[in-house]
């Protein structure tokens, strides 16, 4: 294919060009992003969440932007690691299930055994996730192996470029090759191309960027926002096991989470247009009002402290 291009930074980014597509091709795409929301919804794992801790997403995207990724990378990122290590727990307990009797001390070493395997190769992984997602955005900085292996040997690890090479089979394999997944930012971008071409004119480019950071700030501060969430829909301060299970379908809900993200970016940018967007955002995804108005009040929450949107 001819020699390596260099990968340029992407310091001249001008970000995303709304009202270019055609209303076909959005709505096709509105259709098909609702509808594998609702798949992996339906498919939820229990410990769904697990692998999406402040820490683990602050180290990805403090890497990501040490990397000169693009933002759809880092989300990327975030979903393959957490996506991965599911199916890595599910595997490895599936294993141990069937060569450890139900004797209760071979169980207990078994899961000592498998945290090991976990916790040996996590750094490993989350650099390998974020390898793979740089792959998707070609346009941008791919992480080649050298740039990942100075990293890692920065951290004292010794792993060699032929052992980072399967780390990326294992994920890839693990994940049946489907890394290409939707992020949140998917959904976003899409949206504001939709209230665009419902007439909610706003300005755009002001308005993503607000995005951006409010999604940034919703990861890295997911759990008090989304217990703040649950105590709203409750009306009580301390659920039960089951009512936080069943809550687990909201914290995945990247429609939600989309939807909740603008709606929060209007009322700190233009509230005045607030309750215009919301009435569009409902007609669009079908998430009720009162739902949007509750997940703008978690954010703002723990952004300024007690400030909330008000219907007028």
């Amino acid at each position: 294919m001819g020699s390596q291009v260099p990968a340029a930074p992407r310091c001249c980014d001008p970000g995303p060009a709304f009202g270019e597509i055609a209303s076909e091709i959005i709505e096709d795409t509105l259709i098909r992003l609702a509808t594998e929301n609702e798949q992996y919804l339906s498919e939820l794992s229990d410990q769904a969440g697990c692998f999406k801790e402040p820490q683990i997403v602050e180290f990805i995207f403090l890497l990501a932007e040490k990397w000169h990724l693009d933002q759809s990378a880092r989300y990327q990122a975030v979903e393959l690691l957490e996506r991965f290590m599911i199916k890595q727990v599910e595997q490895i307990r599936k294993s141990s299930r069937e060569n450890v009797e139900s004797r209760e001390q071979e169980q207990d070493s078994s899961w000592s055994s498998l945290k090991d395997q976990i916790y040996n190769t996590f750094v490993l992984r989350l650099v390998s996730c974020i390898q793979l997602a740089s792959k998707l955005s070609l346009h941008y900085n791919i992480v080649n192996s050298d740039t990942a292996l100075k990293f890692l040997q920065s951290l004292k690890y010794s792993y060699t470029k032929q052992e980072l090479l399967e780390s990326e089979l294992a994920v890839l394999r693990t994940l049946h090759f489907q890394i290409n997944v939707s992020t949140p930012l998917a959904y976003v971008e899409l949206l504001l191309e939709v209230l665009g071409h419902n007439g909610c004119l706003l300005p755009a480019k002001p308005l993503h960027r607000m995005c951006m950071q409010l999604l940034d700030f919703s990861y890295l501060t997911r759990d008090t926002i989304y217990d703040t969430l649950l105590k709203i829909a409750i009306e009580n301060s301390t659920p039960s096991k089951l009512q936080v299970a069943k809550f687990l379908t909201v914290k995945e809900d990247f429609m939600l989470l989309a939807v909740g993200v603008i709606s929060t970016s209007v009322f700190i940018l233009n509230p005045g247009h607030w309750k215009q967007v919301v009435e569009h955002l409902n007609c669009i995804t079908g998430i009720t009002s009162q739902s949007i108005l509750e997940f703008s009040y978690a954010v703002l929450k723990h952004i300024v402290g007690s400030t909330t949107p008000k219907q007028h």
